[in-house]
């Protein structure tokens, strides 16, 4: 059965003054753990060495309250490291890692208990902290732990595992069965149990010496249980169960102790001692008087020193405690009465520090299984920044100055304030009931609500309804009190209870719907509100059992649950709770839909719309998920209640997955796949202009080599046309051809100028100059249509990765500029293309068309921002040939012709320019 092992610390990367890592080999709680130097460099590590190989079936580790790291790596090895051996040790093993929260939501004033599940072998066990959660209070950037806790069982060995595993099977068919697994609310019979007294928290509650008489008397316990006898094991039972609460107590007064102490009030560290002495004397005395413990005397926790885990932890090296008499016999025939009578309470605070226990999420690597503890605060760390330092809260009165509750197990009795809420349940339930339902204690309040339920399961059938009626409003009000218990196993046994008030005893009494409507609208706020606990555990437990009540034959008919549901968020709700009922309206609507379940189309869309606006994201893609539910039943209903399917709707990334979502219902296109489509057919129309238009350039280039040789030869063009067409030319007839070429050749295609200067070289130079219809790139110094600029910086420029497109004005923009662009709303809208132009130079929009480009780009009215149109008329003379820039190449009228020619940059540097005619 895996336990508890003991180990020692075999080094460590560094510490601070006073927080060595062998302070981990100790568990109490007023332990300082370890931590990191000040400013150190990441990664951290520590190394373990187990008192014996093992294989290790659980870890567990606390973290410090707010010196927290992000990730701890864990690795195992069977041998010392390589380090310390060099060339004969083997290398760590990795197991995985776990991620600790930052702590923010408790504002660092909790720590968090991460249990992990594993399964390796080995005796040398490593951790690696990474680098620090920032917040205000590290201010050295530090990494903290603690503690540590390793649960294993020993490795077993060759034949050895054989022979006992051949024992145990004879032993079995034999049924000589060592271990009894009838131990009630136990599994101490299974291989894989753990007990609860070698888990962490177990140490960091309790007073050492205490737990110490604890773990033995457990011993005790299970002798008694093999021995069948089971009166004295249930006396010792009680009697664990009440030195749990004592050694808690205990742990509290040490903490206030030792804080007393660190402020320099010795008066109260000095109360505190006395105040432990005098409890812990009290308890021991009714130990020996019940023949627990022997009568000689018992050390002290001042006289107790704190062993290592190395020697204390594994079971073979166990500590002294107050030795425990071998004979129990006499004791079982006097322990007739509970043995402890003081009872504090459940859950001691101590500081306000002090906190509950924030558990993360499961570990990220696959290896790594998380598991949460239970929800009791655990003792805080004593030493916090002076700007963050809290005083302590009070100390609780005297032992003797608390009230006496009679025998021990016994609830204490109510409060002023107890018996004005729960004076209506006196009458009908009793006083000793309704104070067990109210105690400070769990286990009373636990006790007590499954006595209700036991009561209430036997009471007879013929009862009087108004005696019936009284007891189930009165069970109802102790019910809701329970519901918001801190204390898991408080709380699910009100659940269990609730359940058995509406399925069983309304029915089995035959009492009216009224009866199920007032417990089920007493009890599900409170659910709700348990709903967005901060424990992950009780938040599906509380989830799933509105699921199942709402879904009962006894509530489903009265719809009370889905109007809960459907009421709007409040603009104060808590994540966890605003996600909780999104969550829970969601598998609701899938069990009971829209008919006449008490969803209507109209509730449950005016809520999923306005939890499309909620500030959390899980809870608005939770909202969508509702709305394209509902699509698939309703259609065309739902799209009352959304905006218009338009461009600017659109433009929200919600209502443009919404309406994604409903295409994909019903069958058609998203936008994604209809411009995937676009450019599809964009590419392919581009790729057939791209060939046409290099055939049309083969074509004008083979005719213009034929004219030159047939001028050269003194022949008419006839001849050329006879000899292209005997070569296999299908060159056009040249008197149809040759005045084209002649007009196109002083002939600007873009802006339609004509100038005798337009030769080849000429026109290069007023496309890269003059023309008023193009421009040259700021960023690639390209020439380009100035129409289709913004389409040339997102798509063709050099840089083109750094533009973005704005959604409002369809303009490029610098990725860096946009969200200050976008959130300033001052650029103009953009108009669709089909209805309107739009000027990459002015920002204006303007008539549609080809020709409105020429009016607005060359008119004396037009575009005020081309810079060409305020250049001297006058043009410089064409160079000479063979002085100027590349020629381009001319086409023929109204086709795409490209080309790049250098543009003079100084020596050896220069850049491409392109020209497009649309």
């Amino acid at each position: 059965m895996p336990h508890k092992i003991g180990f020692v610390v075999v080094s460590s990367s560094g510490h601070e003054d006073g927080f060595s890592a062998r302070e981990l080999m100790i568990h109490a709680p007023t332990v300082s753990g370890w931590r990191s130097p000040r400013f150190c460099q990441f990664p951290q590590e520590i190394v373990l060495q187990m008192v014996e190989r093992c294989r290790i079936r659980k870890l567990q580790l606390l973290a410090h309250q707010y010196m927290i790291a992000s990730k701890v790596e864990f690795y195992v090895s069977e041998s010392l490291p390589e380090y310390f051996v060099p060339y004969q040790a083997e290398r760590f093993r990795r197991l995985g890692y776990v991620s600790l929260c930052d702590n923010e939501k408790t504002g660092c004033k909790a720590r968090e208990l991460k249990s992990v599940y594993v399964d390796a072998v080995g005796q040398f066990l490593k951790l690696i902290f990474h680098e620090n959660h920032i917040n205000k209070y590290n201010v050295y950037n530090q990494v903290a732990l603690v503690a540590v806790n390793i649960i294993g069982d020993p490795a077993d060995f060759g034949d050895e595992s054989n022979i006992t595993s051949r024992e145990k099977l004879i032993d079995h068919y034999l049924g000589h069965n060592s271990e009894d697994p009838a131990l009630e609310g136990t599994c101490t019979g299974k291989s894989d149990y753990i007990s609860p007294l070698d888990d962490l928290a177990f140490d960091m509650y309790q007073d050492p010496e205490v737990a110490q008489i604890i773990r033995k008397l457990d011993e005790r316990k299970r002798e008694a249980v093999q021995k069948e006898r089971y009166d004295y094991a249930k006396k010792l039972k009680q009697a664990i169960a009440d030195l749990q609460k004592v050694g808690e107590r205990l742990g509290r007064f040490e903490v206030e102790k030792r804080c007393a102490v660190e402020r320099e009030d010795y008066d109260l560290a000095k109360e505190k001692k006395l105040q432990m002495e005098r409890f812990r004397s009290r308890v021991y005395e009714q130990l020996q008087q019940h023949s627990l413990v022997d009568a000689e005397p018992m050390r002290r926790a001042s006289d107790l020193p704190l062993h290592p885990l190395a020697h204390s932890t594994s079971p073979r090296h166990p500590q002294p405690v107050p030795s425990l008499p071998q004979e129990e016999g006499a004791a079982e025939s006097r322990f007739a009465e509970p043995c402890l009578q003081d009872k504090p309470p459940a859950h001691p605070r101590g500081p306000s520090q002090h906190s509950a226990v924030d558990l993360s999420p499961p570990a990220a690597d696959p290896h790594l299984k998380t598991h949460p503890y239970d929800e009791r605060p655990l003792p805080a760390s004593r030493k916090q920044p002076a700007a963050a330092a809290l005083e302590p809260e009070k100390s609780d009165t005297d032992i003797s100055e608390a009230p006496r509750g009679g025998a021990a197990g016994e609830p204490e009795p109510l409060t002023e304030k107890a018996l004005r809420e729960a004076g209506p349940a006196v009458d009908v339930l009793g006083e000793s009931l309704v104070a067990g339902a109210c105690s400070r204690t769990w286990a009373c309040r636990e006790d007590a609500l499954l006595a209700l339920y036991k009561r209430l399961m036997e009471t007879p059938t013929g009862a009087p309804k108004d005696e019936l009626k009284s007891t189930l409003r009165a069970s109802v009000l102790l019910v809701r009190r329970a519901l918001r218990d801190i204390v898991t196993p408080v709380f699910q046994a009100s659940l269990k209870l609730l359940k058995m008030m509406i399925t069983q005893y309304i029915p089995k009494h035959k009492l009216s719907k009224l009866e199920t409507a007032h417990c089920v609208e007493r009890a599900i706020p409170v659910l709700l509100t348990r709903t967005g606990d901060s424990s992950a555990r009780l938040r599906v437990v509380a989830s799933n059992f509105i699921q199942e009540m709402a879904l009962f034959k006894e509530v489903r008919s009265l719809q009370i649950i889905p109007s809960y549901l459907v009421q709007p968020l409040k603009a104060n709700t808590s994540n966890h709770l605003a996600m909780s009922q999104v969550g829970l309206l969601a598998r609701l609507l899938k069990d009971l839909g829209t008919g006449s379940s008490g969803f209507s189309i109209d509730n449950v869309m005016k809520f999923s719309v306005s939890a499309l606006e909620h500030r959390v994201y899980e809870v608005r893609e939770a909202a969508v998920r509702v709305i394209l539910d509902m699509y698939k039943q309703h259609r065309a209903l739902i799209l009352d209640y959304l905006p218009p399917d338009d461009t600017s709707t659109r433009k929200n990334v919600l209502y443009k997955t919404i309406f994604e979502g409903f295409a994909k219902i019903d069958g058609r296109p998203t936008d994604a796949e209809i411009r995937a489509q676009k450019k599809a057919a964009t590419e392919e129309a581009e790729k057939r202009k791209k060939e046409e238009i290099k055939a049309l350039q083969g074509q004008l280039a083979a005719l213009k080599d034929t004219e030159v040789e047939t001028q050269g030869k003194g022949a008419p063009p006839v001849e050329a046309d006879s000899q292209d067409t005997q070569g296999g030319k299908a060159a056009p007839p040249p008197a149809a051809e040759g005045p084209d070429n002649h007009f196109l050749e002083n002939l600007c295609i873009f802006c339609g100028e004509r100038n005798e200067a337009f030769t080849e070289e000429g026109l290069d130079l007023h496309y890269w100059k003059h023309c008023l219809m193009l421009t040259r790139c700021a960023h690639c110094k390209q020439v380009v249509e100035i129409s289709s600029l913004t389409e040339h910086l997102l798509t063709e420029c050099d840089r083109k990765d750094g533009f973005g497109k704005c959604y409002r004005c369809s303009e490029a923009v610098l990725k860096e500029e946009l969200p200050r662009h976008i959130k300033t709303k001052a650029c103009n809208p953009a108009k669709p293309e089909k209805l309107a132009n739009r000027c990459p130079l002015c920002h204006e929009n303007f008539s549609p068309g080809e020709e409105a480009w020429k009016a607005h780009l060359m008119g004396p009215a037009g575009c005020t921002m081309n810079l060409r149109k305020t250049r001297v008329l006058h043009r410089a003379p064409a160079p000479p040939p063979g002085k100027g820039p590349a020629v381009a190449k001319a086409g023929t009228s109204g086709s795409k012709v490209g080309s790049k020619i250098p543009t003079p940059k100084g020596p050896g540097k220069s850049s491409g320019r392109t020209y497009t005619k649309r």
